[in-house]
């Protein structure tokens, strides 16, 4: 049975052997640092990396912060900030990012609009941005997040988180998400519990829900046939979403998942309980 955790922010040192209930450790851009706080009493403070707050977890013995690395990260030395009682003006905390080539990956869409959109869908798209950003840097300080996520719908992975895309041969963002491929209509379950942040059709994602699971981990699912969820509803562990569908810009019917920490896009695969390394 998992340890149950207690959640706050911090830290500084890094950490051997992750607990079960932790995300495996991957000090890349598009990874997750987990760091020892210690084994102090009291919570030690807040942490921030960049314009975030990053979660504080506490288990039965010591306080470990798990900290998002986002994939435009620099390799080298990078710095957070732990704020606290003690620490009024901030300490900075530093931690080492280790270089990863992420492959390349060439697609063709059909709609020529979700490579070269219009001026009204410009306009749109910068809308449906700010929404985005909104939800994926959501941060609730009373929910207690469950770290160890099983796949939320079963099926092929058909891309690999962290690739260079090209679209009709034009250069794209990165892939900050797990692309699972399965048949339209296949039920997408929630990989921990959490509360519906947002949902709705958006441009580029198609039909999509966000789920906050706490602390400043939140999840998105894209391409969606149908929502199934309405937005402020509280979903456990596999319950239903909606459906695998092609909305959006898609090359086929699959599932997009992304998981946000601190707002960073991070590998999935980090949550899966039961898997040995990231999916490369």
């Amino acid at each position: 049975m998992r340890t149950r955790i207690w959640i706050l922010l911090c830290f500084a040192g890094s950490i051997a052997q992750a607990g079960p209930w932790l995300p495996r450790e991957s000090r890349v851009p598009g990874g997750v640092a987990i760091v020892d706080l210690g084994r102090g009493e009291d919570v030690p403070g807040q942490v921030m990396f960049g314009k975030h707050r990053a979660p504080v977890l506490r288990d039965e013995s010591r306080w470990v912060a798990v900290v998002g690395i986002p994939l435009d990260t620099e390799p080298g030395k990078q710095t957070a900030v732990l704020t606290g009682t003690a620490t009024p003006d901030g300490t900075p905390l530093e931690f080492t990012v280790v270089p990863r080539k992420y492959d390349e990956q060439r697609l063709q869409v059909a709609n020529p609009r979700h490579v070269e959109p219009s001026r009204s869908d410009l306009e749109r798209i910068e809308r449906e941005r700010a929404r985005i950003d909104a939800a994926l840097g959501a941060y609730t300080d009373d929910r207690v997040p469950e770290l160890a996520m099983s796949l939320p719908v079963a099926g092929r992975r058909s891309s690999s988180f962290g690739l260079r895309r090209y679209f009709n041969g034009q250069p794209r963002n990165p892939h900050s998400g797990m692309d699972i491929a399965a048949d339209s209509g296949t039920v997408i379950r929630s990989p921990a519990p959490g509360r519906v942040l947002d949902a709705g059709d958006f441009f580029f994602n198609g039909n999509t829900v966000f789920v906050d699971h706490g602390q400043g981990v939140v999840t998105m699912y894209c391409h969606l046939s149908r929502i199934d969820v309405r937005v402020g509803e509280e979903v456990g562990t596999g319950s239903p979403l909606g459906l695998v569908g092609a909305t959006g810009r898609v090359t086929g019917p699959h599932l997009h998942w992304s998981v946000a920490v601190n707002r960073a896009l991070v590998n999935p695969a980090l949550f899966l309980a039961g898997e040995e390394s990231p999916d490369d």
